[in-house]
Formats: structure tokens, sequence, C-alpha cells
């Protein structure tokens, strides 16, 4: 992939990138705290049915809530809380398709272990913080500005 000259540069612009993977790695976690205690309020309100379906209803629940964040504030609820987003190739934030593809890869990632740890060994490694599905898609995630 040619570089994209939208998108700061990780070495001219770093703040952009400092401390990107420690805070996903954080929104990952509180974002997966908020879908257990949704999930738990699901199963409540359906009288134990949604727990006889635990596996697809964790998977639909969480792929809609990953989806219709990305879309609408290019960033879940946590990830926002911690001031980061995520842009598309071309530097803007996600549209419906973008956030659609990005939860895609990121929902398949975590059903293959072995694609997640190295889409963790990328984001590590990488200038621009990237994971897997971050490379396959062009996206980045960056410090959101102040204000925003």
């Amino acid at each position: 992939m040619t570089p994209d000259w939208r998108l700061p540069d990780p070495h001219f612009q770093p703040e952009f990138y400092r401390d990107v993977p420690l805070k996903r790695f954080l929104a990952f976690l509180m974002d997966t705290a908020l879908l257990l205690v949704i999930s738990v309020i699901l199963v409540v309100l359906t009288l134990g049915l949604a727990a006889l379906l635990i596996i697809p209803t964790w998977w639909l629940l969480n792929f809609a809530y990953r989806a219709i964040s990305l879309a609408n504030w290019s960033a879940t609820p946590a990830m926002r809380f911690l001031a980061i987003e995520f842009r598309n190739a071309d530097g803007t934030r996600f549209s419906l398709g973008d956030a659609f593809a990005h939860t895609l890869g990121f929902m398949l990632s975590f059903t293959f272990f072995p694609v997640q740890v190295l889409s963790m060994v990328l984001m590590a490694t990488s200038p621009r913080a990237q994971g897997l599905t971050d490379n396959i898609l062009g996206t980045v995630a960056i410090n959101r500005r102040a204000g925003r």
C-alpha cells in the first residue's frame, strides 16, 4: 500500500499515535465490560432465552454495538472516552461501509485467536499502530484533537 499523505505522518506528527495501542486495549476492555452488562440485562429481559443462544447473541450484540458506534462517531463509546478515533485511508471519519468492514474484520480476528495475536503484534510494532484489519483496510486509530 502506498502512503497516504492525508493521514498524520507518524515520524513528523507522533502525537497522533502516542499511546494508541494502550488506549485501544483499554477501550476494548471497557467496551467488553459494557457489552457484558448489556448482555446480562438482555438475558434478564428475555427471561433467560438469550442465555440459551449466548454465543450468537453476544456476536450480534457486539457487532451491532461496534458497527453503529463506529458509523456514528468513528469510535466506540470507550474509544471516545479515551480520546481516540478511527480514520479511513483518505483521512476522513468512518462511513457506514467503513464501520461495517472494520467491525467484520475485528470480529473475525477475535474468532480466530492466532489472527488476533498477529493483529496485536502489528499494533505494537507498526509506526501507525495499525492492526491486521487496519492494514487491510488502510485505516488508523489516532488521538483525537481536543474539543471534538
